[in-house]
């Protein structure tokens, strides 16, 4: 149709690893399918600089990649205390339980099995890990603490609107404990929610997400386990408000402004 073609490229062989049955034995055959794609394109989007990275590897030289976040509608996670109450009236949560949420599929990429083993060890709160996939797509091992968890732990499935969103804001702390992603749209989520956010220290956050400044990054179970007890226990300080403001530089109109630049500089 001599139209100039644009790819957003969110997808990578690293970050297809670890998540479906024979994600791992079939990884380079997705990574050849991925080259296919991005080679025939007149340029590519992509939400950060690793992404970049990973993605330059893919493609000839002279395709222009750049690293655009994805956007956030930030006025959707304000803190509201309305949303907050519904997310409690839910989970019938009382105002003493101290909760930890995390938003992902059911994938040992998303660090399910490190969650499960922190909330044992940490009965004291309420773990709610919101997010659902058929079973019979991921690995018996995922399988059976889905089925078999610390009664601690909540499965609630797939949840949209104010539930969610008051979870975002009403929650002791936000614990994402990825081993790999390409930006992470959750975080991004839980950062507009003025909400203390903990993460694995892996290269896709290095730059932007810094420690002890609008975030907090554990290496290991340990480390996490800690800085859980700390950030509900309100030992460390709170970061909410340094974390809204790297949302704010990813707001909807921000990367819009910059997606139109690049479409423009195409044409």
């Amino acid at each position: 149709m001599h139209k100039k073609v644009i790819v957003h490229a969110h997808s990578t062989e690293e970050d297809f690893k670890n998540s479906f049955i024979l994600s791992n034995q079939m990884s380079s055959l997705f990574r050849k399918r991925l080259m296919t794609i991005y080679s025939k394109e007149d340029c590519l989007i992509t939400p950060t600089a690793y992404s970049k990275k990973l993605i330059s590897h893919y493609v000839n030289k002279d395709i222009p990649i750049y690293a655009i976040s994805n956007g956030v509608d930030i006025e959707e996670y304000n803190d509201n205390e309305e949303r907050i109450q519904l997310f409690k009236q839910y989970f019938h949560l009382t105002s003493q339980q101290k909760v930890i949420i995390c938003v992902g599929l059911f994938f040992q990429r998303k660090g399910i099995l490190d969650f499960i083993e922190i909330a044992q060890k940490l009965p004291q709160y309420t773990f709610i890990w919101f997010g659902d996939i058929s079973l019979y797509t991921i690995p018996q091992q995922i399988r059976n603490v889905i089925k078999h968890h610390p009664s601690n732990v909540i499965f609630p499935g797939y949840i949209t609107g104010d539930i969610i969103k008051g979870a975002y804001c009403g929650a002791d702390a936000f614990f994402f404990p990825s081993y790999e992603e390409t930006e992470g749209i959750v975080v991004l989520e839980a950062l507009s929610s003025y909400q203390q956010v903990i993460l694995r220290d892996i290269p896709v956050y290095e730059g932007w997400l810094i420690h002890g400044k609008n975030c907090y990054k554990g290496k290991d179970n340990d480390e996490f386990i800690e800085l859980i007890q700390n950030v509900v226990e309100k030992k460390l300080p709170y970061l909410g408000k340094e974390g809204r403001k790297v949302a704010e530089e990813r707001s909807l109109e921000r990367v819009g402004k910059q997606l139109k630049t690049v479409y423009h500089s195409l044409l």
